[in-house]
């Protein structure tokens, strides 16, 4: 559970012990190993961070099931940056002041990019199930790693498809001005420009708001007929559905944020028929099939960044047994050096800056209340 006051609570028998202890039992290589999921575990992206967190809470049990790490038990923290960047440097330093070893997080690309400062200076590794901002590693130092793709890839994808799947369409841009939806939303533009088409619109929208029918109405009167929008579920099904009750005939189109059944609770059926760019679909893949079922047991659909997350402390658990060392800087090394590394989401590699060597990104069309890949 998240506390009130701390944002960060452990969710494995977390020991009450002072700084100075923790800091020898880490130095020493005994105790239990201390991990953490962070993201947004309220707020408006809070499914999103829902899932990062059944995906570390379940990865840790299953190593502990099986003797933990280097012989050592894994326990896990769970903090809460609500997708808001002074957050989540709040939460980065209480993280590295508890010696984890390894941070799963963050989630929004406005969070991961200013946590990942703290946690270089402070020695600790960082692997993004989520962060898809080239920012992240671009600008990156030795410890920042993600296991999704690029906005620069996805975007490509994304402007080049509407470019030649749309040609004539009127098309207008969206995006929520962070880093994240606004990275997204250049790089789409970027290719659909390329592509030789301009779009009648490119704006920004405030998130958090309620009431978009402004934005909706200056669409409405260009006659815009695709919508692509770079930003979260929550404001994008909000538009989406506000979009429809004023009578356009739109599609739209998004990214990964999109990937969450909470998108369609928003839109209901004005949601039917939206596309949207994700890797594809990870819980069809024979390296996840075993642990697809073991969700499904619990009556969980590990859907969106639930196995991503579950991949990243994976890939951190296999580099620091090949090295037998929990060492950030030195698993760090050996994360790019060695692999590919076998994970649920299949072999993956990563190269110099911390990016996975062969990204994956597809379309995906949302019906009857669930995405299908095409």
């Amino acid at each position: 559970m998240l506390n009130r006051r701390g944002l960060i609570a452990g969710t494995a028998g977390l020991a009450l012990a002072g700084p100075a202890l923790i800091r020898s039992a880490h130095a020493q290589g005994s105790g239990p190993i201390r991990l953490a999921c962070a993201g947004p575990m309220t707020g408006s992206n809070a499914a999103a961070g829902e899932q990062m967190k059944i995906g570390a809470q379940q990865v840790v049990a299953d190593m502990n099931a099986k003797g933990g790490v280097l012989g050592r038990q894994l326990v896990l923290e769970i903090a809460d940056d609500a997708c808001d960047p002074r957050q989540a440097v709040s939460v980065a330093n209480q993280l590295a002041g508890r010696r984890v070893a390894l941070v799963a997080g963050h989630y929004c690309s406005g969070s991961s990019i200013p946590a990942s400062k703290v946690y270089a200076e402070e020695g600790v590794l960082q692997i993004s199930p989520a962060s898809t901002n080239p920012k992240f590693t671009d600008d990156g130092a030795w410890n920042t790693f993600r296991v999704c793709g690029r906005d620069d890839q996805q975007g490509q994808i994304a402007g080049t498809y509407i470019a030649k799947t749309f040609p004539g369409k009127k098309v207008a841009i969206l995006h929520d001005n962070q880093a994240y939806g606004k990275g997204l939303a250049d790089e789409t533009k970027k290719a659909l420009n390329a592509g030789g088409v301009t779009e009648a619109i490119y704006a920004a929208y405030n998130p958090g708001e309620r009431d978009y029918n402004a934005l909706v109405s200056r669409m409405k009167s260009v006659g815009i007929e695709v919508m692509y929008i770079g930003g979260y579920y929550t404001e994008a099904g909000l538009i989406l559905r506000q979009a429809k009750e004023q009578g356009m005939a739109v599609t739209m189109i998004g990214g990964d944020a999109l990937v969450t059944k909470d998108f369609w609770q928003i839109t209901g059926a004005a949601g039917e028929g939206t596309l949207m760019t994700f890797s594809s679909d990870p819980r069809q893949r024979s390296s996840a099939a075993a642990v697809v079922q073991t969700f499904k047991a619990k009556n969980i659909d590990p859907e969106g960044y639930v196995l991503y997350t579950y991949a990243a402390v994976q890939i951190w658990a296999a580099a620091a047994a090949k090295i037998n060392s929990i060492d950030a800087k030195k698993v760090a090394e050996a994360m790019k050096a060695s692999g590919p590394w076998p994970t649920v989401l299949g072999d993956i590699a990563f190269d110099r800056k911390g990016d996975v060597t062969v990204p994956d990104y597809v379309f995906y069309v949302w019906k009857n209340g669930d995405y299908a890949q095409i």
